[in-house]
């Protein structure tokens, strides 16, 4: 069996708001998250094209970006989402963040070989396995969700399946809608055969 690519848009479906397209709203909705030197920048001004959408969404992951969750942690849960979702802005974005929150560019190329591959430690290990466990059967089993709940509270124990269920459901817009990294944030890794 050949293994090929997911097909994926090469050029925004659904591009960018453009500053001269921008009403007030969308200019307001926008400098709401509008950092000096920020790289996302193609996401929010994309998103930004459905206003009440965005205004719902972005407390949403604000909060899921903010949470409970160790950032180590959390980031290992993205970039497997991610990458589970082939998701390459989702992707680029995230290994800057995972990068600020400790993770080693080894531990970055690992995610992708999944929870089995040798270096990880058992909690990483089911970390991972949540992930794949959510997006193979949209549940975790008994097993991964004990030794998460080992280390894990009540609050984190919600907060982790819609953290990845929210960046699951953001992949699929991104890759529908055609959403473009920014220059100089990182592509996927090569999918194995």
């Amino acid at each position: 069996m050949t293994h090929r690519e997911p097909a994926r848009p090469s050029a925004p479906r659904i591009p960018p708001l453009g500053d001269d397209e921008a009403d007030e709203q969308a200019k307001a909705l926008l400098e709401e998250v509008r950092l000096p030197n920020a790289e996302a920048v193609n996401i929010f001004a994309t998103l930004v094209r459905n206003p009440g959408l965005y205004r719902r969404w972005m407390p949403f992951a604000g909060k899921l970006l903010a949470g409970k969750l160790p950032a180590r942690d959390r980031e290992l849960l993205i970039l497997r989402s991610a990458w589970r979702c082939a998701s390459s802005y989702e992707w680029g974005q995230h290994v800057r963040l995972a990068t600020q929150a400790g993770i080693t560019a080894d531990e970055i190329d690992r995610v992708s070989a999944g929870p089995n591959a040798p270096g990880w430690d058992s909690f990483e290990r089911a970390l991972l396995t949540a992930v794949d466990e959510l997006h193979d059967d949209a549940c975790i089993t008994d097993r991964t969700w004990e030794t998460l709940a080992s280390r894990y509270d009540d609050r984190q124990m919600i907060e982790l399946p819609m953290l990845v269920g929210q960046y699951h459901m953001l992949a699929f817009a991104l890759n529908s809608i055609g959403v473009q990294r920014e220059p100089g944030v990182p592509d996927l890794p090569d999918r194995p055969a």
